[in-house]
Parts: structure tokens; C-alpha cells; sequence
């Protein structure tokens, strides 16, 4: 089984932020394969058989190599609430397969509909999003995420939202979260603060 996994959203034909995508497989191999190259995610896609239309998650997983890629229709679900939930994971820079841990701290959701873990007293992210946080003037997205998501890299680099240390205490003094990820564009989904649950 493959160590990594990058899904990317095709829409239309077209993938979108493949240049973070590939950030991202360069750093898993840097660290994992210093002595190969690693592959071209480019070449790889445009070697497959991708669908011209709808929106799609483009599921790619890889180790030395690329072991698959297929294409799964894709269908943003709601999230109205957010239950907060305690973790110890680091933050990396590269997104693996196995998220037994991360499922597991999905599964004390409760009656919400996702997760908003903290580390530290610290904000990181969702269970499959990044977030950010909007204080009246800028967006701020957690410095230390769980994951460092290829949407949260193209928005910083943007400056549309900014990192930042956002303490579980100072929730309250934002006015709204968004989550986001590869999949779902940045105000797709957006929450008022009152709808976390402690």
C-alpha cells in the first residue's frame, strides 16, 4: 500500500493548483527518497484517462511511484457544526493515506457534522479542510495545521488569508470560519463561530 495521497479537483476537464499539489510530492520525497526525483504530476495526469466534464477528486497515491489514479464524482457535503476535539498530531507537509487517527477523532463529532481540532489550545483545521478565520478585516488560517493544505498554500501565497497562532480562546472574537480544501473553493462553506461546539 502507498504511503501518500494527493486528491486534486478536476473540474471540467481542468485541474486546478497543480503546481501545490506538486510541492507537496516533492517534500514527501525529499524527506522519504532524497536520492529520486520525484515524479511529474503533470505528466502522470495527462497520461490518464481523466472525464471531460462534472467535478471530480482526482485520487492519486504514490511511494517511489505512482500505484493509482482514479477519478470519483464529487459532491461538496453540508457542515452546519463543528464539534471541537483534542489531537497531539504534528503538522506535515505532506498528506498520507492511512487516517485511522484522524477517523478516529472524526468519530467524537457527536451530533455535529465535523470536527475543529486543537493542539496545544491551538487551532489547527477540520477533518479533511483547513480553515480560516475572518476577524472584520483579514482572513487568518492557523500556522501549524494538521495538514498543509494545497488551497491553504495557494491563499497565502495570494495574501488572501494570513497564518496566524489562533487560540481556542480568541474563537469568539472572529466572525466567521470557512473550511476549505482541495475540493472545496475557499467560501463554499462558511460558519458562524456560535455553531462550535466545546
Amino acid at each position: 500500500m502507498s504511503q501518500f495521497i494527493e486528491s486534486i479537483q478536476l473540474c471540467d476537464g481542468a485541474f486546478k493548483r497543480l503546481e501545490f499539489h506538486q510541492q507537496r510530492i516533492n517534500a514527501a520525497f525529499a524527506d522519504f527518497y532524497p536520492l529520486l526525483s520525484p515524479f511529474s504530476l503533470h505528466d502522470c495526469l495527462a497520461q490518464s484517462d481523466f472525464p471531460a466534464d462534472g467535478l471530480y477528486k482526482c485520487r492519486v497515491e504514490y511511494d517511489e511511484k505512482v500505484s493509482l489514479v482514479e477519478y470519483i464524482p464529487y459532491i461538496i457535503r453540508e457542515v452546519k457544526s463543528l464539534k471541537l476535539v483534542t489531537t497531539t498530531l504534528p503538522c506535515l507537509p505532506y498528506k498520507m493515506v492511512d487516517r485511522t487517527v484522524l477517523n478516529k477523532l472524526y468519530a467524537q463529532r457527536g451530533e455535529c457534522d465535523d470536527i475543529l481540532m486543537v493542539r496545544n489550545g491551538l487551532i489547527t483545521d477540520a477533518w479533511v479542510a483547513n480553515v480560516a478565520l475572518y476577524d472584520g478585516e483579514k482572513w487568518y488560517t492557523p500556522r501549524l495545521p494538521v495538514l498543509m493544505g494545497t488551497q491553504r498554500a495557494a491563499l497565502i501565497f495570494s495574501e488572501e488569508i494570513f497564518e496566524k497562532d489562533i487560540y481556542i480562546d480568541d474563537l469568539m472574537n472572529f466572525k466567521s470560519i470557512r473550511l476549505f480544501n482541495a475540493m472545496i473553493e475557499f467560501g463554499q462553506i462558511e460558519l458562524n463561530p456560535w455553531s462550535i461546539c466545546k
